[in-house]
């Protein structure tokens, strides 16, 4: 049976999202529930890679050596609650500069798609930005959730008044995950 993949956005969906970015390992925070929502549907089977546009290393505000280490602090707190993070994928870039692995463009999703042979038609993406909705869109993603946490409540103003929809609107990231679960059974 193939495995499910699971593509969430970092900031404001599994950590505190900051105005000044996350430039250092100590400033990573799970927000409440969050690293046990990774580990209970990497439990029920389900593949979680991670897609985070991070500008602050486009920017200088952070090397890609802290970049790593702070990627190895999360991937290392699921992996100690009995989960797994399969992959990390980060764009450096700044919004200006244009490239296509930004969200909301599918570089991303795509790359991972090419590494790790995923299914995108049977793939689910969740974020707090309009940009993640749009990315999942762009890359024949067919089911996204908003999670209200971060920026969702905005996100989800500036969704509707463009006529773009998310399949589902979570509270946060564990509402997502339960919504996924359940869905997932019903179709079994």
């Amino acid at each position: 049976m193939r495995r499910l993949v699971v593509f969430v956005d970092r900031d404001g969906v599994i950590n505190r999202n900051s105005p000044d970015y996350i430039k250092r390992p100590e400033e990573f925070e799970f927000l409440p529930g969050s690293r046990e929502a990774l580990c209970r549907l990497s439990g029920r089977g389900f593949d979680v890679i991670v897609v985070t546009n991070q500008s602050a290393l486009g920017r200088g505000l952070v090397t890609r050596e802290i970049l790593d280490g702070i990627h190895r602090r999360m991937v290392g707190a699921v992996a100690a609650g009995g989960g797994q993070i399969r992959d990390v994928f980060i764009c450096p870039h700044r919004p200006e500069d244009g490239c296509s692995c930004r969200k909301p463009a599918p570089g991303l999703l795509l790359e991972a798609q090419r590494r790790h042979r995923i299914d995108l038609s049977a793939a689910v993406m969740i974020g707090d930005s309009a940009a993640a909705v749009e990315c999942a869109r762009a890359a024949g993603v067919p089911t996204s959730v908003l999670v209200r946490t971060g920026n969702g409540e905005e996100a989800g103003r500036e969704l509707t008044s463009r006529g773009v929809f998310p399949s589902v609107i979570a509270d946060d990231l564990s509402q997502a995950v339960d919504w996924i679960i359940a869905s997932s059974e019903m179709r079994r």
